[in-house]
């Protein structure tokens, strides 16, 4: 069995800040035995606004934030999942919100770009989120090989599409991680039992660290990271502020359940028509 970590933020506008309040929680989660450790979405900046990251967006293999996860992997000998990394596109005033995979040497095993993009009306007057206004989507889904298990990658907004998961689990992943920063309206509303739909209706752990508090831009966001396993129980929690969500990830036991109760195998063929009869 292994340990992963899901690590919760409050980031704000200031990179070296966060980078170090960052450092300090992947200390901990290595201390504590973490083999993995999963950061949250945009958690080098929470910016003003959503033009901010353009600012610092780098370029895929170079910049401060790429070379300060590199550096801390390889100082505590874990594989760490970046969040969201901005990264510069061919279009100047967007980026791709990148989540990177690191390996305990500190390279780059993986790259997964966020295809939902949350474009939403919250409240007409204060909560209006369009990021593609900044941000190019995604378009690959992404299953990494790792020493801990078949890792199957995304992000926040991805976790309103079930379809997106069961590509991954139809690819091998056992386990998904879902780096967010959800709203505190639609946290309350949604995250939980979004979460822990997708564990069970894949038979795979999740890993969802999260942004969780007050940020500076006047936005709040749910926090509440959480490690689900695959009969959704919830094995960890944290409901606001920094800190360290830590769980083990269990293969056998999830192989055993997969064998004894094949929902999986029970999927009807994508040319199977779905008729009902009265």
């Amino acid at each position: 069995m292994a340990l992963i970590a899901a690590l919760q933020m409050a980031a704000g506008p200031q990179v070296q800040a966060n980078l170090m309040e960052a450092g300090r929680l992947i200390k901990e989660a290595a201390a504590r035995g973490a083999g993995m450790v999963v950061l949250p979405e945009t958690f080098a900046m929470m910016g003003e606004d959503e033009a901010d990251k353009v600012k610092i967006a780098e370029t895929f293999g170079e910049g401060p934030i790429q070379t300060f996860i590199s550096q801390q992997a390889r100082k505590y000998g874990v594989w760490i999942v970046a969040g969201t990394i901005p990264l510069r596109s061919d279009n100047p005033a967007k980026v791709y919100a990148a989540s990177l995979m690191y390996n305990a040497k500190g390279e780059v095993v993986a790259r997964y770009d966020k295809i939902h993009l949350f474009d939403v009306v919250l409240s007409e007057n204060q909560e209006i989120y369009t990021e593609s206004d900044t941000t190019v989507h995604g378009k690959q889904p992404v299953v990494v090989d790792t020493p801990f298990g078949r890792v199957g990658m995304s992000v926040c907004y991805d976790l309103r599409f079930p379809e997106l998961y069961r590509r991954l689990s139809e690819q091998g992943a056992q386990i998904l991680l879902i780096p967010s920063a959800f709203t505190e309206l639609t946290g309350k509303a949604h995250w939980e039992v979004l979460i822990r739909a997708r564990a069970i209706e894949n038979l795979c752990y999740v890993v969802a660290p999260g942004q969780g508090g007050y940020h500076t831009s006047g936005r709040t966001t749910y926090g509440h990271s959480m490690i689900v396993d695959y009969w959704g129980r919830v094995r960890d929690v944290r409901e606001k502020g920094a800190g360290v969500v830590l769980a083990e990830i269990d293969l056998d036991a999830l192989e055993q359940t997969r064998k004894t109760f094949p929902v999986l195998s029970h999927r009807c063929p994508k040319e199977t028509t779905m008729q009902g009869t009265l």
